[in-house]
């Protein structure tokens, strides 16, 4: 197994990386949206990778962040989620707005991705419920560069009475999860006072 990849960018498309590890050209499928994030033709690049073994072919596939890696291999592993609908889905959303969608429980954002209609979105959320985690999600977009300012606290009891408020009001799963993490919560908030705050956020 190929752990990763350290080399120089050779050839990039929107789905496809060359790579140049010591004068070897490495063929690695990529989602879009780490096409439009790799340095430009001989720079040097670090991706993590996944191979694929099949009869007729071995893959790699690989992402610039390890988190993307992760969440590739537990979405393959989703009934009717192959490797090019997985790198579909990566395109479309991040790792971090992946799980909070899912953890929305909202099929209607996932089923935006390419190749994952309605059904499949369903099966996405019921295998991979379990294996987010709210906190870690939020922690992880407030530790990304754009995260934004938020409180430990926007996880809090008062914090997802605020999010189901907003879902019950019509807005979407994910984009009631988003207003509230950008919320600066403190601990003496309640429910309205958090809701008030969210809806500027809408």
């Amino acid at each position: 197994m190929i752990a990763y990849l350290k080399g120089t960018v050779a050839a990039v498309s929107e789905s496809l990386l060359v790579l140049d590890v010591n004068q070897v050209g490495y063929q690695v499928f990529i989602s879009a949206r780490d096409a439009a994030r790799m340095p430009e033709i001989g720079c040097e690049a670090k991706v993590f990778t996944w191979m694929s073994v099949s009869q007729d072919a071995i893959r790699l596939y690989g992402f610039l962040r390890e988190d993307d890696l992760r969440v590739f291999r537990l979405l393959i592993n989703v009934s009717g989620v192959g490797p090019k609908a997985a790198l579909g889905i990566l395109s479309v959303f991040t790792a971090d707005e992946l799980k909070l969608a899912v953890l929305a429980d909202d099929a209607r954002t996932i089923a935006k991705a390419p190749g994952i209609g309605s059904k499949s979105a369903r099966k996405v959320i019921l295998e991979l419920k379990d294996r987010f985690s709210l906190e870690d999600a939020l922690e992880s977009r407030l530790a990304a560069p754009d995260g934004g300012a938020a409180s430990a606290a926007s996880h809090s009891a008062a914090g997802d009475e605020a999010v189901q408020a907003l879902v019950a009001l019509g807005y979407s799963g994910s984009d009631a999860l988003r207003a509230v993490k950008n919320c600066e919560i403190t601990e003496d908030m309640d429910t309205e006072t958090i809701l008030k705050l969210a809806l500027k956020h809408l």
